[in-house]
């Protein structure tokens, strides 16, 4: 009996240690995948979801696509369910997902964290698909529609198909209110099932987030030894099961060999090592392909992390990143009791450059205006940022109001020495108006005053006539 409680311990071991990586690589997937959708979901709120802005996004969902091969597609869906780009597949015509629960989801409920839904079966393809989603507004705040990202069950089953659970084992992922994902084996009348009633959710997994237990499968009849994991930070259990007669075979064996073949204990025991080694060497390797694989997810989470802080069209930083440094140096020079400027700035007469050139000239030109206000920014801490559209935003650390202003007219000689063409405007070419505001460290100051004063400095050298900069 005790050496059967020592055999059954090590089986809930090795099951706990795969719960733990088999729910890491979950959540890798997960986030991964929420990585991607902040960033899309940016974009489509800054530049909205008309055929320009989704041919846009489709060239960096193609760029960003061989960084996610777990990933089906990626595919954004209009206010009213249909589809707006499909990153794998021609779009069909016609084809709606507003009855989807995901979209249903996220079009009732106003909450911008990423959704986790039930597997379905791919309009596109006819595969089963879990989806990791989020919503996307309208200038207004209003619901404008859905971005998901399709992970086929394929490619979890592949992974579960690697590890060695026997021939009544199996491996689940499923929602931590019942809803099934995933199960290996697998069979199609389990996905989305609920098992909320059976033993292990109404015995262990409403009171306990990880642990071990032995009973009968409400799926298929067969008595397992179950370990499960409830994660961290996503509503996800992750389940390893062994089935029990043959967990314990191998226990049976040597308990029967002990009685009859007690001359030959030290030949049993070399067996029986060479047998635990092999098994060892078994759960070591996968265990190791694990690891690389999690590897490679945080690998490309960093990357995409770089991604997510940048522009793709003109490579300076995005909103993102403009107003996670502006709150950092904000903090910085309030507790260092040094200056602090910010400079908003618009181009003259925009949306008449795009009307009298085309849309792609619009975005050259952004690109040129970028490179050249770059030029005028020098040092490391400073940060020039997209802020939206047409309008930029300059951070300097440790710079007065006169400091600032010797920036903003370097800026403006800049765009002036060689000037870009723009006959629908006044000047005759490119430029720009500027805001400029400046805090001293003061604890009275605060970082939305500092913001609305560069607003509204801008607004009143647009009002003076543009192309000129205003202190504020």
């Amino acid at each position: 009996m005790d050496s059967r409680r020592h055999a059954l311990d090590e089986i809930n071991t090795h099951g706990l240690n795969l719960t733990q990586a088999l729910s890491n690589y979950a959540e890798g997937m997960v986030r991964q995948s929420a990585v991607v959708l902040t960033g899309l979901v940016e974009r489509l709120e800054t530049e909205g979801s008309g055929p320009v802005q989704i041919r846009r996004l489709r060239q960096l969902v193609a760029r960003l696509q061989p960084l996610m091969p777990q990933s089906s597609g990626i595919t954004v869906y209009g206010r009213d369910g249909r589809w707006l780009m499909s990153s794998d597949h021609p779009i069909p015509a016609g084809l709606n997902s507003a009855d989807r629960g995901y979209f249903i989801h996220h079009r009732d409920d106003p909450s911008r964290e990423p959704f986790i839904g039930l597997p379905i079966r791919s309009r596109s393809n006819q595969v089963w698909v879990i989806t990791i989603s989020r919503r996307f507004n309208d200038a207004a705040g209003q619901f404008a529609g859905v971005v998901a990202v399709t992970l086929g069950v394929e490619n979890f089953l592949q992974l579960f198909g690697q590890i060695d659970v026997g021939r009544d084992g199996a491996i689940g992922l499923s929602y931590t209110d019942g809803a099934m994902l995933v199960r290996y084996p697998f069979r199609e009348q389990d996905m989305g099932r609920n098992f909320s009633q059976s033993p292990i959710y109404a015995k262990y997994l409403v009171d306990n987030a990880v642990g071990t237990a032995s009973f009968t499968s409400s799926l298929d009849g067969v008595e397992r030894l179950y370990a499960f994991r409830k994660s961290d930070k996503l509503p996800l259990v992750t389940t390893v099961a062994l089935g029990k007669r043959e967990a314990l075979a191998a226990w049976q064996l040597e308990a029967q060999l002990s009685l009859l073949v007690v001359c030959g204990l030290l030949g049993l025991t070399g067996l029986i090592g060479w047998w635990l080694l092999r098994a060892m060497r078994r759960r070591s390797d996968a265990e190791g392909e694990l690891r690389v694989a999690q590897q490679h997810l945080l690998d490309s989470n960093r990357q995409l992390e770089r991604l997510a802080m940048h522009d793709a069209l003109t490579g300076l930083a995005n909103r993102r990143c403009f107003d996670e440094t502006l709150h950092q140096e904000f903090a910085r020079a309030r507790r260092n009791g040094t200056a602090l400027a910010l400079l908003m700035i618009d181009v003259d007469h925009f949306k008449a450059y795009n009307d009298h050139y085309g849309h792609l000239a619009g975005d050259a030109c952004l690109q040129q205006v970028a490179q050249r206000l770059s030029s005028c920014v020098r040092r490391p801490p400073d940060l020039l940022a997209r802020y939206g559209g047409e309008e930029l935003a300059v951070v300097l650390p440790e710079t007065d109001a006169a400091g600032a202003v010797a920036v903003a007219q370097a800026m403006l000689v800049s765009l002036g020495q060689e000037p870009i063409a723009h006959r629908a405007s006044p000047f005759q070419q490119v430029t720009v108006s500027i805001g400029i505001a400046s805090v001293s460290g003061s604890p009275r100051d605060s970082e939305q005053a500092l913001l609305a004063c560069a607003d509204q400095a801008l607004y009143t050298a647009k009002a003076a006539g543009r192309n000129r900069l205003q202190v504020g």
